[in-house]
């Protein structure tokens, strides 16, 4: 709110980030449920064993994508809004059915190639004005935020079962992972942009 206050997000992007949050918490609760992390250390704002800034992670992300949105003045071409919305919401649904069913995440990132192929992200650097595939995107992302958590679990803020006796690294299957949850956080800010499709909203 401090942030609305001082006009550094506008009311869309206060909507996304609160979004983000409630979905992430949703998130952390189930799978610190289900045992696939925790957070081991004693906390008096801990809520079915998630400490109340677990929401926060994803709330900061969905802030870092609002902001780059602004700040490089991004733009889309050839983006499939309603077949992307749809895979990125089976990819959260994914991420908890695949305890119980078959996991279909390579099945759904494939899905997601099919439906962003030929969709561009345009940015602007300084006086440049650049592109990227949309999907390049998602990786990159991913991949930052995979170097995080190995910094975030160094430190303790939470663990993996496989950590809970000595750090190691975290496995490259959750750089796969991020990847593929930061299309949760892109479309939700998609939906709330301002002025985001070109002309022609599907193809360039």
């Amino acid at each position: 709110m401090l942030a609305w206050r001082l006009g550094w997000d506008t009311g869309r992007d206060i909507a996304v980030i609160a979004g983000c949050h409630a979905i992430g918490l949703l998130f952390e609760l189930v799978k610190v449920r289900m045992g696939s992390w925790s957070y081991p250390e004693d906390a008096l704002t801990k809520f079915g064993g998630v400490p109340l800034y677990g929401g926060f992670l994803y709330a900061a992300l969905g802030s870092y994508v609002c902001r780059a949105w602004r700040l490089f003045d991004l733009r889309l071409t050839g983006y499939r809004p309603r077949v992307t919305a749809v895979l990125a919401g089976a990819v959260y649904v994914n991420f908890f059915s695949h305890h119980w069913l078959p996991d279909a995440r390579w099945v759904l990132a494939a899905l997601l190639l099919a439906a962003t192929a030929g969709t561009w992200v345009r940015f602007r650097v300084g006086a440049d004005d650049l592109r990227m595939p949309l999907a390049l995107s998602f990786v990159l992302i991913g991949f930052f935020l995979w170097v995080a958590e190995n910094a975030a679990t160094y430190v303790g803020a939470w663990s993996y079962p496989d950590q809970l006796d000595g750090w190691q690294p975290v496995s490259p299957a959750k750089f796969g992972a991020w990847a593929l949850l930061i299309t949760v956080t892109f479309v939700l800010t998609a939906h709330r942009a301002r002025n985001l499709f070109p002309a022609d909203p599907v193809r360039e």
